[in-house]
């Protein structure tokens, strides 16, 4: 069973190909840097791509079981404090993503033994920052850029009609401890005993451990039935105290030391506003598949990660 990842070396990808190796499916990863890439699971093939044509592997698509699209300019960043969204770097991430899209689309058609799903990624930032307002897959996207996530999610559907299965997974904020995740950073203050609230730390997080967001895609691409838009968060979304205070109980440290949300705002513009804004967000078409989240718990997440 081969699965074709684009996009497989960043953060999400590296623990799905994990997933799918340890599954005895057969993974290639598309990398724009394969020789950059170390310590892929036994059998996993690296093949290199320009992230916007077809050429040198576009066959590799003939008689896959899936083709996952994970492919994109990171949008906080490679650097470990995230990157302001100037108006250059907006279209370098609206770019990457809309051209692999297109060249993945491209691949499909050509084939003739197409593959059975198409997983295509987006995340939570498609509905926009709601507070403390419950959000599933029915509700309507945002409107300002972390919700062109709708536009990015429409560059793949033409593979539907060529009798694909596609599934949307957006993704909440994935709690790893691998690079470029967003739990180093709010774990950093903690370990360094200036933890706390940021803002009045009502704002939800809504999250997923690395393993279970893996779990999940594996799930989309295994259930025949699964099509459309998926949550991918855990189903007990926390606020941003209840978040801080566990790191600081996992780690034990103090809980004390408030940042205010304008020094987040000045220092990142709207990037800070991925951390001072709330998204309350549930998996409830994920939930109604029957999937089994293995860490629903935030406490139990937490000490699995950071107990280390």
């Amino acid at each position: 069973m081969k699965v074709i990842i684009a996009g497989g070396t960043g953060l999400i990808g590296r623990q799905l190909t994990k997933e799918l190796a340890k599954n005895d499916y057969e993974v290639i990863i598309l990398s724009r840097n394969p020789e950059k890439v170390i310590s892929v699971p036994q059998g996993v093939e690296v093949v290199a791509w320009d992230g916007k044509s077809v050429q040198g592997w576009g066959d590799l698509v003939d008689g896959s079981r899936a083709v996952v699209n994970l492919s994109g300019t990171n949008i906080g960043g490679e650097r470990f404090l995230p990157s302001r969204l100037t108006e250059q770097r907006k279209k370098i991430i609206r770019d990457s993503r809309i051209l692999s899209g297109k060249a993945l689309v491209a691949a499909i058609e050509s084939a003739q033994d197409k593959p059975e799903s198409f997983i295509q990624s987006s995340a939570i930032g498609y509905y926009g920052f709601h507070e403390d307002e419950i959000l599933d897959e029915n509700s309507p996207p945002g409107d300002d850029f972390f919700a062109e996530w709708r536009d990015w999610e429409k560059v793949t559907a033409p593979v539907e009609e060529m009798g694909v299965r596609r599934a949307i997974v957006r993704s909440g904020v994935i709690f790893s401890t691998g690079k470029g995740s967003a739990l180093n950073r709010l774990v950093l203050p903690f370990k360094l005993y200036g933890g706390g609230p940021i803002g009045d730390g009502k704002q939800y997080l809504s999250w997923i451990h690395e393993v279970d967001e893996a779990r999940a895609i594996r799930f989309l691409i295994e259930n025949e039935e699964a099509q459309g838009a998926f949550n991918l968060t855990a189903p007990n979304p926390a606020t941003n105290a209840e978040v801080g205070k566990a790191i600081a109980k996992v780690l034990n440290r103090p809980y004390y030391l408030p940042a205010p949300d304008f020094a987040f705002h000045l220092a990142f513009g709207e990037v800070g506003s991925l951390v001072t804004k709330g998204q309350r967000v549930m998996p409830g078409r994920l939930l109604e598949k029957g999937f089994d989240f293995q860490f629903p718990e935030l406490k139990t997440a937490l000490q699995d990660l950071l107990s280390n």
